[in-house]
C-alpha cells in the first residue's frame, strides 16, 4: 500500500504517539507544535514512551506560521487535528484560510462533540472526518517528549453521517483503517461517527472533571465508594444531553460506558494533568457540552453542574 502522506495538527500526549507509530510504519509525517516542545523535536525529533517502548520520530516540524509558508493543504492525504478542544477556535482562526484554500479531508482526534461542526464551518462536510481515540492516556513529560499509554484505539467516519455511495471519503476511510492498523493503531471506521463520539463524552463528562477536582485517577474514582457514584450520574446526565443532537444514547450505552472505564488502566485524565501543570482545562467542551444541551441545566445535570461550577471558581476537594 502506497505510504500516507499526513500533516499532524498538535504533536502533543495524543497526536505524537500516533504520529510517532504511523511515521514508524513508513508514512510520511508531517508535525505542527509550538514553544519550548518544537525547539525540542526540531533539535532532536519527538521522543515517545509508550507503556516502556520507546518510539522516535524525525518528521519535519513547524509553527503555524511556517507551516503555512513551506506546504499547501493539497500536499497532504490527510490532515489531523490532534489539539486540545480549547485550541479548536484559535487554530481555525489562525490556519482557516489555508485549510480552505485546498481539498485534503480534516480528521478531528479531539475530545468533545463540537469540534466537527466547526472544522466543516471552514473546510465543508464533504472534507471533514470525525474521530476519537478511545483507551488512550498521553500527555508531554518535558519538551520533545511524550508519555501514552492504553489501547489506543481510532475510531473514524465521515461527519456528521454515513457518505453517499461515490463519496471519496468511502475509500480514504477503507486506506486509513487497513493503514493505521498495520502500523500498531486498531482502528475501525463507523457509518455514525456522532454516535460513537457522544459515546466518549459521557466517559469524558464521567472521569476528566472530576478527576481533575479531587486530584485521582480513572480507577481511584471509579472505585471509591462516593466518587464512584457521582461518576455514573454525571455520565447519565450525558445520556441525556445526547438527545438534544438526535443521538439518543441508552441505559445499555451507560452501563456500558461505565463498565469501559472501571475496567481501564489507571490513568490519569488530560484534564488532571492540564490542571496540575496550570493549564487551560478542556471544561467547556466536556462539561460546557452537556450543560448547554439541557433546558435547565441546575436541575437536569446536578452533578456536572455543580462540578463544573466548583472548577471554574478554582476549587479541590481532598480525596480520602
Amino acid at each position: 500500500m502506497t505510504p500516507l502522506k499526513l500533516l499532524m495538527i498538535g504533536a502533543g500526549g495524543i497526536g505524537g504517539y500516533y504520529a510517532a507509530r504511523l511515521a514508524q510504519a513508513g508514512h510520511s509525517l508531517v508535525l505542527t507544535a509550538r514553544g519550548e516542545h518544537l525547539t525540542a523535536i526540531r533539535a532532536g525529533g519527538l521522543q515517545v514512551d509508550y507503556q516502556g517502548q520507546h518510539l522516535a520520530c524525525d518528521a519535519p516540524v513547524f509553527d503555524h506560521a511556517s507551516l503555512v509558508q513551506h506546504h499547501q493543504p493539497d500536499d497532504f492525504d490527510l490532515i489531523i487535528v490532534a489539539l486540545k478542544s480549547t485550541a479548536t477556535h484559535p487554530v481555525l482562526d489562525e490556519l482557516g484560510a489555508w485549510l480552505a484554500g485546498g481539498q485534503a479531508p480534516v480528521l478531528s482526534l479531539q475530545n468533545g462533540v463540537d469540534n466537527e461542526p466547526l472544522i466543516a464551518g471552514v473546510v465543508g462536510e464533504k472534507r471533514t472526518l470525525g474521530g476519537l481515540a478511545v483507551r488512550i492516556g498521553g500527555h508531554i513529560t518535558e519538551p520533545g517528549h511524550v508519555f501514552a499509554e492504553g489501547v489506543a484505539q481510532v475510531v473514524m467516519g465521515a461527519w456528521p453521517r454515513n457518505p453517499e455511495a461515490g463519496d471519496p471519503r468511502l475509500a480514504l476511510l477503507g486506506r486509513l483503517e487497513s493503514s493505521f492498523s498495520e502500523a500498531g493503531i486498531p482502528t475501525t471506521v463507523t457509518d455514525n461517527i456522532r454516535y460513537e463520539l457522544w459515546r466518549k463524552l459521557v466517559i469524558n463528562n464521567g472521569v476528566n472533571p472530576l478527576s481533575a477536582l479531587t486530584g485521582l485517577d480513572t480507577r481511584s474514582l471509579t472505585h471509591h465508594p462516593e466518587y464512584g457514584r457521582v461518576v455514573y450520574r454525571m455520565m447519565a446526565e450525558t445520556v441525556e444531553a445526547s438527545k438534544a443532537d438526535g443521538v439518543n444514547l441508552s441505559q445499555r450505552d451507560l452501563d456500558e460506558m461505565f463498565e469501559l472505564i472501571s475496567d481501564f488502566n489507571a490513568i490519569k485524565t488530560s484534564m488532571l494533568v492540564d490542571r496540575e501543570k496550570g493549564r487551560p482545562l478542556e471544561l467547556d467542551s466536556i462539561a460546557g457540552a452537556v450543560l448547554r444541551r439541557l433546558p435547565d441545566p441546575e436541575t437536569d445535570a446536578p452533578y456536572t453542574f455543580l462540578v463544573n461550577a466548583l472548577l471554574s471558581s478554582g476549587s479541590s476537594l481532598t480525596s480520602s
